[in-house]
């Protein structure tokens, strides 16, 4: 049986290949036992897969179709482990580095014998860039207490009764997860079968295939499978670099290609699971996780403490996240301690604990190097709870019970990003006010609920994760910042004018393909009958750079609450996350429901197939976006922004120039303007063809540019490139080498002007960040200067 008959999936270089065939088989939990290795750069360990055969195969009517009864006879199990308490697993030995013994004498087939017409069963696993050196039916048979969950034999298979007791586990309740997950980490340590081979396997650029000989149907491949494996320092799912005081790290980095580079496992959005992982580190570095448990390291072999988190939520293998470094933590908060009708699989639901729904700050940590401790102190700590808070206040519960926050080494290429229970931070938010690093943590806490607790069924319909959480960052601001009505009004007229302006030139300088949301248009979310797919464009060197899913997402909701007022947006919003929370959606999902609560919209024109047409699955500027622009030009704020760029320009023509003038200094009074209010007054002035050198001295000054927040310093720094201010140097390279997230295009600015200096501060910067930037930044870079 060939899962991937049917599909052809030798993808262009823009397209990832989803292969994992979760039609036939899904993968229900995870069990990782890892090590890192920082001499060698390399994570490896055993991963143990416990399956479940999909949907293709009971609808087929083959035999041995699954039941999910519930467990019985729960009590009859034997526990060591108190039920309050988290389970975690017995130490297992270390693998030491020097003697890889279980990483060798596997089953692996050559393509050449592989055989892709074979009438065997294929479980295809999403990989890449990994060492598989065995994999293991394993004997849970072997584990006493898992045959007392059917005591009755009533549910046993004699045929396959390892098969049988998988089922059962993966079937408990949600009720009984502490005893479903020591069960797991028993039977990830069973045997594998007496006098079994190891099973076959053959690994090709995207996929890890595996059979049992003999086997033709998922409902006869074994139930559970540890596969024993390495990491390559190639691969592309963990980042190996040094923090920002120059220690060895290693950390998930939201690479196009998710963790397949990190982990077999299956990487369509559909095939959501739970886990368990012990990591084992060298005892001087930290383990941070996105399990929802808040882990205390414990001793392991000699110079190695062990972290051991796990998560009860099924959730996407893409969500898994780890961070491995020398962190401080900053400091331990805590904090003072409607009804939900859940629709997803079961597991232990936060919306549905009264306590819960209650807490308005979750339990929350900030990692950090030494460097930054006193800035994560001063400004990361105090943000924290009150943009916690300030979410709660618009869409409830929390979904997840905890929250830590990394700041990051500098290499890492996006302001911030967003896992269960973790954000990642860069360290260009700390600098400057409050404004940006606050912004930055109400845009990476939405992502709980969007993109995280609701994700999209379809990866390329970016928009249902970074266009919900580009509004709503701009909303839970406003709660953190105390703002009246008319303030906080006045504050997102600006926000959405620079936004604007920022989507005005990307659409402008961009593939027509790459500015469309939904780029499957009709056929968004559909997949092969084994499951398999691909997404469009996810691999175009491009596309990490783009923000056009964030902008024109944000634009969309904006225009959709432009229809039925702010208010009632929101309290939808909250409708919508208790409906559709530990779900998967489409756009149509979200739009119909909207569309079914506010009626009135069809009688003004506003369909899904309006919404479709205008807004997701076209490259254009839509029309009401056009006429928004020009209202939010005539607001007060950017009109005070005019005024201020007329007497610059005005300064610059006339009083900027002269010894005695300038010596006398400028009569002229420069008004005091908000972050935001700076950023446009540097992006109208960048469009004036000359300025002064005494001008743009007095700007630094002034406003003390060089002190500013990222987004400030960026335009500042462009401004210097444009007119050759050489004094300003200085805070160019400092920019781009401490500003990694912001600073790619820049060096485009420095190399278009064609002069010599410029491009060699350039090649400078790269040559001194280049082997800790990130990969794909720094292949951008070099396609620019070279």
């Amino acid at each position: 049986m060939e899962s991937n008959r049917g599909l052809d999936l030798d993808p262009n270089k823009d397209d990832l290949p989803l292969r994992a065939n979760t039609n036939h088989m899904l993968v229900r939990h995870y069990v990782l036992d890892l090590t890192v290795h920082f001499q060698r750069k390399v994570i490896g360990g055993s991963i143990v897969l416990f399956l479940e055969p999909g949907v293709v195969s009971s609808k087929q009517g083959e035999p041995g179709s699954i039941s999910n009864t519930p467990v019985q006879n729960i009590s009859q199990v034997s526990s060591k482990h108190d039920a309050s308490s988290p389970i975690t697993p017995e130490p297992n030995k270390v693998i030491p580095p020097e003697e890889p013994s279980r990483l060798c004498g596997g089953n692996d087939v050559s393509s050449v014998l592989w055989g892709k017409e074979s009438e065997e069963f294929t479980l295809v696993l999403d990989c890449c860039d990994l060492t598989v050196s065995k994999v293991e039916e394993l004997d849970v048979t072997a584990v006493p207490d898992l045959k007392k969950l059917d005591v009755d034999q009533q549910h046993a298979n004699t045929d396959h009764p390892s098969s049988s007791l998988v089922q059962r586990l993966v079937s408990m309740p949600s009720v009984c997860w502490r005893l479903q997950h020591e069960l797991y980490v028993q039977c990830s340590r069973s045997p594998t079968l007496h006098n079994a081979q190891p099973l076959r396997f053959h690994t090709d650029r995207w996929s890890l295939q595996i059979r049992k000989e003999g086997v033709c149907a998922p409902h006869d491949f074994p139930r559970a499978v540890r596969i024993w494996y390495e990491t390559k320092l190639t691969g592309g799912s963990v980042r190996w670099t040094k923090d920002q005081d120059g220690r060895c790290c290693v950390y998930t980095m939201g690479s196009p290609i998710n963790n397949r580079a990190l982990f077999p496992c299956q990487e369509p959005p559909v095939a959501m699971s739970t886990w368990q992982a012990r990591v084992r580190a060298p005892c001087d570095y930290t383990v941070v996780m996105s399990g929802e448990n808040q882990a205390f390291p414990k001793p392991a072999d000699t110079g190695f403490l062990q972290w051991d988190y796990y998560v009860t939520m099924p959730m996407p293998a893409s969500t898994f996240t780890i961070a491995v470094g020398q962190w401080l933590e900053a400091g331990v908060k805590h904090p003072n301690f409607e009804q939900y009708v859940c629709s997803h699989m079961d597991y232990p639901c936060r919306f549905m604990v009264s306590a819960a729904r209650a807490q308005t700050v979750i339990p929350h940590r900030v990692f950090t190097p030494p460097c930054h401790l006193q800035k994560a102190n001063d400004m990361v700590l105090p943000l924290l709870p009150l943009c916690l808070t300030a979410a709660h206040s618009v869409l409830g519960v929390h979904p997840f019970s905890r929250l830590d926050v990394l700041i990051v080494p500098s290499g890492f290429s996006s302001l911030g990003m967003a896992s269960p229970h973790i954000v990642f931070l860069s360290q260009s938010v700390l600098t400057g006010e409050r404004n940006l690093c606050g912004a930055r943590l109400c845009h990476e806490i939405a992502h709980s609920w969007f993109g995280l607790a609701i994700g999209a069924r379809d990866w390329t319909e970016e928009w249902i994760s970074e266009g919900f959480a580009t509004y709503l960052e701009d909303v839970f601001w406003s709660h953190v910042q105390k703002l009246g009505c008319r303030e906080a009004e006045e504050q997102r007229w600006l926000k959405a004018l620079l936004r604007w302006r920022r989507l005005s030139d990307e659409l402008q300088n961009s593939e027509e393909e790459l500015q469309v949301l939904r780029p499957n248009k009709e056929n968004t979310g559909e997949v092969s009958e084994s499951g398999a797919s691909v997404v469009k464009h996810a691999l175009n060197p491009e596309k990490p750079f783009m923000q056009v899913h964030y902008l024109k997402g944000y634009f969309l909701l904006k225009f959709l609450a432009d229809q039925v007022g702010e208010e009632k947006f929101l309290d939808f919003f909250k409708v919508f996350v208790g409906k559709f929370h530990g779900q998967l959606i489409l756009s149509q999902d979200f739009l119909q429901m909207l569309l079914d609560t506010f009626p009135g919209m069809s009688s003004r024109g506003i369909t899904l197939e309006t919404i479709f047409s205008d807004w997701l699955d076209t490259p254009e500027m839509p029309e009401w976006l056009r006429d928004a622009c020009s209202e939010w030009l005539r607001t007060p704020v950017v009109q005070e922004v005019k005024g201020e760029v007329a007497k610059w320009i005005h300064f610059s023509g006339s009083g900027g120039k002269g010894s005695k003038r300038k010596r006398a200094g400028p009569k002229v009074n420069f008004k005091e303007l908000s972050p935001e209010q700076l950023v446009l007054l540097l992006e109208f002035l960048l469009e004036e063809p000359k300025l002064s050198l005494s001008t743009l001295r007095l700007l630094q000054t002034t406003f003390n540019l060089q002190a500013q927040d990222a987004e400030v310093k960026h335009r500042w720094c462009e401004l210097a490139v444009k007119h050759k201010h050489t004094a300003a140097y200085r805070d160019v390279e400092q920019f781009l080498i401490h500003d990694q997230a912001m600073g790619v295009y820049l060096y485009g600015e420095l190399m278009v002007q064609e002069d010599a200096r410029q491009q060699a501060l350039a090649r400078r910067c790269l040559s001194i960040i280049k082997d800790d930037m990130d990969q794909s930044a720094c292949s951008v870079v070099e396609e620019m200067i070279l």
